[in-house]
């Protein structure tokens, strides 16, 4: 493990697999593979067998929490990378409070998009 995965492990509370992933949205493992190519979700290499595995705070029963990927876009366009989207997301801010990922699967979206867009200027 590099420093940045164990400090990304220590800050995600729970990982999912692809295909689990795949179970819980009723689609084929290819789709989910799909959703992380288009940015949608993040999937980053975990694991002794280092296979892909996604925030498992990204799901939110049948579906990807919502303005997740509006928020992925603007912090990619903002010139993230994926570990420092992890980062940033699972990371508690006060002024939220809670973390920018659970703002997001609390139907805080907007707040959390805010946040991202100051995050360029």
């Amino acid at each position: 493990m590099t420093e940045i995965d164990a400090k990304i492990d220590a800050l995600v509370p729970a990982w999912l697999h692809l295909p689990d992933i795949a179970e819980m949205l009723d689609v084929e493992v290819t789709r989910v593979r799909q959703l992380v190519k288009e940015g949608q979700l993040i999937a980053v290499r975990r694991g002794e067998n280092r296979t892909l595995q996604v925030p498992a705070a990204f799901i939110d029963g049948d579906k990807v929490v919502k303005g997740l990927p509006g928020t992925l876009t603007l912090l990619r366009d903002d010139g993230y990378k994926d570990e420092e989207m992890l980062e940033w997301l699972f990371t508690p801010d006060p002024s939220l409070p809670g973390t920018p990922a659970q703002a997001l699967s609390e139907n805080r979206g907007t707040e959390v998009k805010r946040r991202a867009q100051a995050l360029a200027v």
